[in-house]
């Protein structure tokens, strides 16, 4: 039934896009109208090393029809324009392969950034390969709805991204070396958009040592009417946690004035990506976990409100709590080493089936090495990891308020000896 309801859904959508005949065309609902021919004014483009303005018949030029500038060279501290259109579109897909797949560690040397009708703040602001799904600026093989790398050695990218004045995509190389540089970027040319169409931008942020008891953000609050697209999210746990799950920390998002308290909120981390007890590697449309390597303690992972939306009128934040959760023993342990926690409440169980939740008083809670502290199967408590996450959302503006990307020192410090020098 689930099937049918959406098929009836998809078919009125198309259907509607079928019939306009005006210039405001919702041009991603035709582009799935297979048979039906666009309205005048809707034209199809592709910018690339060949065409690099992606004007009529002006490709392949290079070498009299034969494959010439395949690709940029973008020195170190260069930055280069890939994309820059005037009038209204919408770019339908993103193609890259590079020489970062290589070198993991410019992959976070090389940012990406979009602007939206001559802004002069970009909406998008991305390490590379953080942008195009995955985490840690790790290369996976992968596919999901918004973006895919079909053998883990390319980049794509399906997020639809209107505008009505000029686009223009730059890549920001802050590597010390010459990066090779092969891309493609697919767009409409339309007339107008519909004044409901929004914009696209994205929010990236690292921390390198979250602080107990405080929820990192995945996106900070945003202004303005618009809708939360999802986000992928790294984790490289703190090894003073090691052998303890890092995984219990609720996604919360607060929508059009909530203050305190969230109007949504999730039950763990692993079940926000949909999975449960636990979390190891898959990739499905919307939610997937690329990378669960528990020996190093790194995860990334993804999750994508595409048939579930998350609409906002007002204003939206959304967070995660650092919490895990552990055997008292190892609490012990890792409180020894010298590890910052706060307990939160723990399972108590004498049969390990029939368990019961045991909240304790936060404002006197027991010592871990205490008696009177639940010997449960399991312990919940915040801790600190070192979390970075890009969150993607569309807004009824070209620009945002959000603050800039980090610098490179911040995306890129110990990188290479806490995740490189153990998965590519």
């Amino acid at each position: 039934m689930r099937k049918v309801g959406l098929l009836l859904v998809t078919l009125i959508v198309i259907g509607s896009a079928c019939k306009q005949k005006n210039e405001n065309v919702d041009v991603q609902a035709l582009a799935k109208c297979y048979y039906k021919a666009a309205p005048e004014g809707v034209e199809t483009r592709w910018v690339s090393a060949e065409n690099p303005d992606g004007l009529k018949g002006k490709g392949a030029l290079t070498n009299k029809g034969a494959k010439g500038d395949a690709y940029y060279l973008i020195a170190p501290g260069e930055k280069k324009v890939i994309f820059n259109q005037q009038g209204a579109g919408m770019i339908t897909k993103i193609w890259s392969a590079n020489s970062a797949l290589w070198d993991p560690e410019m992959r976070r040397q090389v940012k990406i950034e979009m602007y939206w009708d001559n802004a002069n703040k970009p909406a998008v602001s991305v390490p590379f390969s953080d942008f195009f799904g995955v985490g840690l600026g790790l290369m996976r093989k992968f596919e999901c709805e918004l973006f895919s790398s079909p053998e883990g050695r390319s980049h794509n990218c399906f997020i639809p991204m209107p505008y009505r004045k000029a686009a223009k995509i730059e890549i920001v190389n802050e590597s010390e070396k010459i990066l090779m540089f092969y891309f493609k970027v697919d767009f409409l040319k339309v007339k107008s958009h519909p004044e409901d169409v929004m914009y696209f931008h994205t929010y990236w942020h690292r921390d390198m040592n979250t602080k107990l008891g405080e929820d990192f953000e995945i996106l900070p609050n945003v202004n303005g009417r618009g809708r939360y697209l999802g986000t992928n999210i790294g984790v490289i746990g703190n090894p003073l946690y090691q052998g303890s799950w890092f995984g219990e920390g609720e996604v919360k998002i607060f929508l059009d004035g909530d203050s305190e308290h969230p109007t949504l909120v999730g039950t763990g981390t692993e079940d926000y990506i949909g999975s449960g007890w636990g979390q190891n590697e898959f990739a499905n449309d919307i939610q997937g976990s690329l990378v669960s390597d528990k020996k190093n303690d790194l995860y990334a992972f993804y999750r994508y409100h595409t048939v579930d939306p998350v609409y906002f009128h007002k204003n939206c934040k959304v967070t995660i709590q650092q919490m895990g959760n552990a055997h008292r023993n190892r609490l012990r342990e890792m409180r020894k080493n010298g590890a910052e926690l706060k307990v939160l409440w723990s399972y108590v169980s004498k049969d390990g089936m029939n368990a019961s939740k045991r909240y304790l008083d936060m404002e006197n809670p027991p010592k871990i090495e205490e008696d009177r502290f639940p010997d449960g199967v399991s312990t919940t408590f915040y801790r600190r990891d070192d979390v970075s996450a890009t969150a993607y959302f569309y807004l009824d503006k070209p620009s945002n308020e959000l603050p800039a990307i980090q610098n490179k020192d911040i995306r890129t410090k110990d990188m290479k000896e806490k995740v490189f020098k153990h998965t590519r």
